[in-house]
């Protein structure tokens, strides 16, 4: 038996040589800023983004923290290493470790019933309510779709509370069994930050503050816009809108505050990643090696693209508040985050003590891609990778085919328009209600027809006869990227019934979940 094991450990150590063998050799140059440097130039210049706060962490010193751009296409100032950004679901990490937390100090465990602590929690399925723990909250397996109810948050502007985020879960429908497909979700991190407020005795926002925060000198940052200690060096939200990028309205909502609201800095963040980096010149970690071993572990399994890359990457998963993945042979720890007007990416490779952050001001992750996969392509050993024009090209690709789907519905409205010139809008208009968006309402303004939330009111939108009694909802505010079909459904009365949203371009985010809409008519009289 003893033979027998040593046989079977040498056949194991023999069929992982070639694994070894393709792990790339640790780089021991120095970062060449300079060509940090051109390839954010080119980058800002490529995808017109005003501003880009980078910074990299290795061996327990930060090698980069700097600014470039501006903070805003108004005032000119520049960014700096302390300009601070929205970080966005970067924070879902914060909330994952506040968890941890209480993990080591024995107030709950990652495989508990999440309604121990939150007895009214409820989703569709009573099995999944029973079983569902509080590591399914941080895992994005949960069966329900991309997005679920992202509309409850997003876009700012909605008066729906926490307390309406857990009791409205129980209206989604799932789109697969449980635990058993990956969907990003960000309503399961606000229960998520719940669960903290619950078990710490204190508001989630100040939890993380105080025991995150503060303890690792992350003075500029807070949990959210509003709790910023000075707002004299934020960076302003732009998205492209006609072509061109400008300065869009700030998203301020706190309710999603536990899965994206986070503001921080390249300065501070570099903290957090000697932190969690550890190692020599690292601060004492404030989570326990099990805690973060368990946040680094795979989760969720995520689908690869079959083509090969210069990182020859085999998987890719989600663990508890992170992306996990293996490039060159070593460990990737990521995440990216997203919201009006911004977007960030953080990566680590453990094994390397390599840190790289980036922090950019408009919508464009090509920008924050092109960046990091420079960087990290140095300390990878990879050179001759042109990563500004590969994204580039994706770019491109990706646009054009969105331009082609939008060209054509808009030449599809001005044919519909010339041939109705006065269309009976009459039928349409009244009351709608879904069970967890609450009353949206179809009326008449001038000679137009529009619809709106009357609990996101930003969701206004003229609608433009289309096909038959289908409508292209028109958002007034245009840096929203996330025009949609309506369909108006009758009943067997021929009278206008229901509507069905769907977004128009692939490109919309996909917290744009219309689709999940169930808009029945409850009225035909506005006044009732």
């Amino acid at each position: 038996m003893f033979k027998r094991t040593l046989l079977s450990l040498g056949l194991a150590l023999l069929t992982m040589l070639p694994t070894l063998a393709q792990m790339a050799t640790p780089v021991t140059t120095p970062l060449d800023v300079a060509a940090v440097d051109a390839v954010v130039a080119r980058t800002l210049k490529a995808f017109d983004v005003p501003g880009i706060a980078v910074g990299v962490v290795k061996d327990g010193q930060v090698v980069l923290a700097k600014g470039y751009g501006v903070r805003s296409l108004n005032t000119k100032a520049p960014v700096d290493a302390n300009t601070l950004f929205g970080i966005a679901s970067n924070t879902k990490a914060f909330t994952t470790a506040a968890l941890g937390l209480l993990v080591d100090e024995g107030k709950l465990r990652w495989d508990d019933k999440v309604t121990d602590y939150i007895p009214e929690f409820r989703l569709y399925d009573p099995y999944v309510t029973a079983e569902f723990t509080i590591r399914d909250l941080l895992t994005h397996r949960s069966g329900l779709g991309l997005g679920v109810g992202d509309l409850m948050f997003f876009p700012d502007s909605t008066d729906f509370t926490t307390k309406d985020v857990i009791h409205n879960l129980r209206y989604f429908r799932p789109v697969s069994s449980f635990r058993s497909q990956y969907a990003y979700d960000n309503n399961l991190y606000i229960v998520a930050g719940e669960i903290v407020t619950r078990v710490a005795g204190q508001p989630w926002a100040e939890f993380v503050e105080a025991r995150l925060l503060k303890p690792l000198g992350m003075s500029h940052s807070a949990t959210s816009f509003s709790r910023l200690p000075d707002a004299s060096n934020v960076i302003d939200a732009h998205a492209v809108v006609d072509g061109k990028a400008q300065v869009v309205r700030r998203d301020l909502g706190t309710l999603w505050a536990p899965a994206a609201c986070m503001y921080s800095s390249v300065a501070d963040l570099s903290l957090w990643a000697k932190m969690l980096l550890g190692g020599p010149g690292a601060p004492p970690s404030l989570l326990s090696a099990k805690v973060q071993q368990e946040m680094w572990t795979p989760q969720t399994i995520l689908p690869l693209s079959p083509a090969p890359t210069p990182y020859n990457t085999h998987f890719s998963a989600y663990g508890l508040g992170f992306f996990l993945r293996d490039v060159r042979g070593y460990k990737e720890v990521s995440h990216t985050g997203g919201e009006i007007g911004m977007v960030t990416k953080m990566t680590l490779l453990p094994e390397l003590h390599l840190g790289i952050i980036v922090l950019t001001n408009q919508e464009n992750g090509a920008a924050f891609t092109a960046v990091t996969n420079a960087i990290e392509d140095h300390y990878l050993g990879l050179t001759g990778l042109d990563r500004v024009q590969e994204m580039i090209d994706r770019r491109k690709s990706s646009e054009s085919d969105a331009d082609q789907v939008l060209a054509a519905v808009w030449k599809q409205v001005a044919a519909t328009q010339k041939a109705v010139k006065k269309p009976n809008y009459a039928p349409y208009v009244g009351r709608y209600r879904d069970p967890w968006l609450g009353e949206v309402i179809i009326y008449t303004q001038g000679k137009y027809l529009w619809l709106k939330s009357l609990r996101s009111p930003r969701l206004t939108g003229q609608l433009l006869p289309y096909r038959g009694s289908t409508y292209v909802v028109r958002w007034r505010e245009r840096s929203f990227n996330a025009d949609a079909y309506a369909a108006f459904t009758l009943d067997e009365q021929g009278n206008v019934a229901s509507i069905k949203l769907k977004p128009i371009s692939p490109l919309t985010d996909f917290s744009y979940d219309f689709q999940d809409l169930d808009l029945q008519r409850v009225a035909a009289d506005l006044a009732r």
